[in-house]
Parts: structure tokens; C-alpha cells; sequence
């Protein structure tokens, strides 16, 4: 295979010059292709995942780590802040940089796209942040999170994930992502901070909007900027109303346990706790809602598959639940910022370079994964990147994630075992693998 312009190779030796472009050409099977890798434009998020993997497949093979374009940009941005970015799209080259926060660090932001400082700050909290602030933010995060906070969310995430299944059983169908796989995740955050019922939907609307608003849906005739500031103060004034309620008047929940929390005679600012419920309030939401909703579809199109789990649904699901995970890989990106030169493949990087994680090449990594293309709800073991790389930024709700998978698919496949879904409408986001609408049919209950 000959080596691809706008990209560096591995194996190629030490490089001091930025590799750039949009194309890729590629020799499979002795035959010249050139497919266009446009990762810079926000029509290539838009394709399947089968689609896009297609060209990632091309760089795991030729090119490890390849120089691009900035992303398209959506937020008006001077031309000085956006910046160039390394591809990594292999999966232990991710997991080596995400265990490795002295050399790439998370502190100037950890979104493909570049953001303003203050969206930072106040939308991203402990995760766009290193050590020592990292480690006392999310300490002061977890300490909130007591067995018995656990004991009560778990408690709850059962018995709704019934409830939403059982009301939804009477209909027939629907849109899926409306009917079941939104309600949960939407349940629980809510339940978990306490958040009044009549601010749920609000408060949720608020943050798909802020993972969303690349989609030309989402942000119509308005500027994007304008609707993620929206959606942003959205959040933060519910969330420091919320916090100021109950510092006066505690309740059994989350929020209570934020501004109660303590670590070393310090405690969480409202500006924190704010930052800290935006975080919550997406990453909650959306790693549930999408693994769901492709994992549901998964199974439609891989009947054996679904067959062999509910020949034995407790003791497959839980392999099951990770392999839904990986399948969907809901969150596709993250980025990371060199701190001292570092060198992947041969090629050096200096300091203060982008680098971007891709979960989903990584999670179709064929040296990783024995046939990756390939759904098995029986995949053991199952080291995916559904949650992240590792390292002191894995992704502190993946157990709640899990237990409202366990939940929802337990509760689905018993009480509406014939469920199947159809085409799914997928939102345009190089971020969330996100599906906004996908019908589904089912043998309705009376």
C-alpha cells in the first residue's frame, strides 16, 4: 500500500513538518481508491457509523495518527482559536493517552470542536480540568455520592424503567427515542437532583440543546452561539436556584448532598455545582438515551442475536449491556492538549498540540476486537471505550449507565419482547452518536 497524502503513516519516521488534507488515497486489493476523509466537516458526522468507519478503517491501517483540518466551525470563532488537530484513532493508542494526564492534558478543553474560555467553565466542570483542581473537584463530586445516595438512585432507576415500560406497552409503538429511551435517563437525573416536576422538561430540552446544537434542527434560523448561551444560563440558573433552596431547605437528594459535601473544610461553589449539573444533565442523559436507542435497533436488525440473550436474560444481559455500549459508542470524541513533545508512530508532537480520541474507531479496532463489525451480545471479555480510555477521567456514572441499561432492556424484553425499530433519523454531531427520532412497532398490551 502506498502511503496517503494529508497523513502521516506509521512507520514512516520522525516528521517536523504538519501533514494536512481532506483526502486519503489507499491501494486495497493491488486496486487505487481514493475515498474522500473530510473529518473536519460536520456532513461526514451526519453519515451511519458503518459509513464513516469505512474511512477510519483506512486510517487505523495507514495512518495511526494523521494531521487535519479544524472542524467546521459553527460558533463564529476567530481564526486564531481554532486549531489544527492529530487524529488518534487506534484503540491503545487512545487508552495510552487517556491514562497519561502528565503528557496530555484536559485543562484546555476536552470537545473536538474549540470552545470560548467560558463555556468551558462553565459547562464542562472537572472533566475539561487536570490535577491538582481535577482531583479536588471530583473529589468533593464523589464524596456527594454516599451508599446510600446510590442505594436510593438504583432503587429508583428499577422502578422506572417498569413504570416507563409498562405505559408504553399499552401503544403499540411510536418513536422510540419519545416513548421509551429518553424517559429514563430524563427520570433519573431528575429524581437524582431533586429537580420539580414541573422544570424536568425544561431542564432536559436545555441540555440537548447544548450537544445538539450542530444539527441545522436544533439551531434553525438563530446563530448556534446564541442558542448554546441560551441553553447554557438555562442550566446554570436552575441549577444555583436549586443549589440556594437547598442550602435552606436539605431534602433527600443529590443536590442536597453537593452543597452538604465536604472534603478538608472546602466545599463546592455554586458556580461548581452548576458546572457539575450541566455535566450531569448531558452526559447522564445522552450516553443512556443513544446506547439505547441503537442498541434496540441492533437487535431488530441481528434477530439471533436478540433470541440468544432472552434465552437466558439474566445471565446474558450484563455482557449484553456492554456490548450495546461499544456497538453504539454514544459519545465519538474527545480531545486532549500536549503538554511536552511526545512521539506516536514515529512521528513527534510538540507541546500545546490538539490530539482527538476517536472511541468509535477505537472501539472497531480490528487488533482490538475480534470481528468488530460484528454485534455479539455474548463479546467476552469486552474492554470497550464506551466510557472512555481509563485514567483519572473515566467516566464517573458508567455504573449508573449500566444499571439503567440492565434495567430498561430487562424490563423491554419481558413485557414487549416483539419490539422492533425501524430507520433511525441520526443527529448531525461529530460529539454525540445520537439518534433524534427512530419509529418502532410492537404487539400492544391492554
Amino acid at each position: 500500500m502506498r502511503s496517503a497524502p494529508g497523513v502521516v503513516p506509521a512507520g514512516a519516521g520522525t516528521h517536523t513538518q504538519p501533514f494536512l488534507g481532506k483526502v486519503i488515497s489507499v491501494a486495497v486489493s493491488g486496486t487505487p481508491q481514493t475515498p474522500e476523509v473530510d473529518l473536519a466537516s460536520l456532513d461526514f458526522w451526519g453519515r451511519p457509523a458503518e459509513e464513516r468507519d469505512h474511512y477510519f478503517e483506512l486510517l487505523r491501517r495507514n495512518a495511526p495518527i494523521s494531521r487535519h483540518e479544524p472542524l467546521e466551525d459553527l460558533l463564529g470563532l476567530p481564526d486564531q482559536d481554532r486549531m489544527y488537530y492529530w487524529a488518534i484513532v487506534r484503540y491503545e493508542d487512545i487508552r495510552r493517552i487517556s491514562r497519561d494526564p502528565v503528557s496530555f492534558r484536559s485543562g484546555d478543553g476536552v470537545q473536538f470542536g474549540d470552545v470560548p474560555a467560558e463555556l468551558l467553565e462553565a459547562s464542562q466542570s472537572f472533566l475539561a480540568m487536570d490535577a491538582p483542581r481535577h482531583s479536588k473537584l471530583r473529589g468533593l463530586v464523589s464524596s456527594a455520592f454516599t451508599p446510600r445516595q446510590i442505594a436510593r438512585i438504583e432503587s429508583g432507576i428499577r422502578v422506572n424503567a417498569k413504570r416507563i415500560v409498562e405505559e408504553a406497552a399499552t401503544t403499540g409503538g411510536g418513536d422510540f427515542v419519545d416513548l421509551i429511551a429518553k424517559r429514563l435517563p430524563l427520570q433519573t437525573i431528575s429524581d437524582m437532583l431533586g429537580v420539580p416536576e414541573s422544570e424536568r422538561e425544561r431542564v432536559m430540552e436545555a441540555a440537548d440543546t447544548l450537544i445538539a446544537a450542530s444539527d441545522p434542527e436544533v439551531f434553525g434560523d438563530r446563530e448556534p452561539i446564541e442558542v448554546l448561551g441560551a441553553a447554557l444560563w438555562t442550566l446554570t440558573e436552575f441549577a444555583t436556584e436549586l443549589a440556594k433552596h437547598r442550602e435552606q431547605h436539605p431534602g433527600d437528594d443529590l443536590m442536597t448532598a453537593l452543597v452538604q459535601a465536604e472534603v478538608d473544610g472546602e466545599r463546592l461553589t455554586h458556580a461548581e455545582i452548576a458546572a457539575f449539573l450541566v455535566l450531569l444533565s448531558v452526559a447522564g442523559n445522552d450516553t443512556t438515551r443513544h446506547t439505547t436507542s441503537h442498541a434496540i435497533r441492533a437487535l431488530t436488525l441481528r434477530p439471533s442475536q436478540r433470541a440468544l440473550l432472552m434465552e437466558d436474560l439474566d445471565a446474558r444481559l450484563p455482557d449484553g449491556v456492554e456490548e450495546f455500549v461499544r456497538w453504539a459508542s454514544p459519545v465519538m470524541t474527545f480531545r486532549r492538549t500536549t503538554t511536552r513533545e511526545v512521539e506516536l508512530h514515529g512521528q513527534r508532537l510538540p507541546p500545546g498540540e490538539k490530539v482527538v480520541l476517536f472511541y468509535h474507531s477505537g472501539n472497531r479496532d480490528e487488533s482490538a476486537f475480534e470481528r468488530p463489525w460484528e454485534f455479539d451480545v455474548t463479546r467476552s471479555p469486552n474492554h470497550h471505550l464506551g466510557f472512555g480510555g481509563g485514567g483519572p477521567h473515566y467516566c464517573m456514572g458508567a455504573s449508573l449507565a449500566r444499571t439503567q441499561l440492565t434495567a430498561i432492556f430487562s424490563e423491554m424484553l419481558r413485557q414487549i419482547p416483539d419490539i422492533e425499530a425501524g430507520e433511525p433519523e441520526l443527529l448531525r454531531s461529530a460529539f454525540i452518536h445520537g439518534i433524534k427520532r427512530m419509529p418502532c412497532t410492537f404487539s400492544a398490551r391492554a
